[in-house]
């Protein structure tokens, strides 16, 4: 059965994430992008971005929480919840190569919480990215 999260939980969740923005290494853009990562067995995991000269080797908060989070508790986890938080007030949603790593792994209803250009914003995780569910690929046992 899915995690249900209230207000406050999502609040302290979104705490983590802005936490997570305060370490990031990004000394070309300024951007500074955290993320948390609520898991199904109740922990919380966050990461931050982290830059590079070349702006493709960049990797983003939301997909440097969930490789600290398979590294920690091992490619079984379901994430129940995720913040995104960043110290430039502006959008901040999940980027698309972001929103598919975490389809890997994430709940279809769990909220995403993150700063839109109208405020903040709550979203079911099937809505940040329609189809995610229905495109999975079968994998080899």
């Amino acid at each position: 059965m899915p995690m249900r999260l209230d207000r406050a939980a999502l609040d302290e969740l979104m705490e983590a994430a802005k936490t997570a923005a305060e370490k990031s290494y990004s000394p070309y853009s300024g951007f500074r992008v955290g993320a948390a990562l609520k898991l199904a067995n109740g922990e919380v995991v966050t990461g931050t971005n982290v830059e590079n000269v070349s702006y493709g080797l960049t990797i983003c908060a939301e997909r440097a929480a969930v490789v600290k989070a398979v590294a920690d508790f091992g490619p079984k986890i379901r994430i129940a919840a995720v913040a995104v938080a960043n110290l430039n007030a502006s959008a901040s949603p999940p980027c698309g190569a972001c929103r598919q790593v975490l389809a890997e792994f994430i709940e279809p209803d769990a909220p995403v919480l993150f700063p839109a250009a109208d405020g903040w914003r709550i979203m079911p995780f099937s809505q940040v990215l329609p189809l995610a569910s229905e495109m999975k690929l079968e994998t080899r046992k």
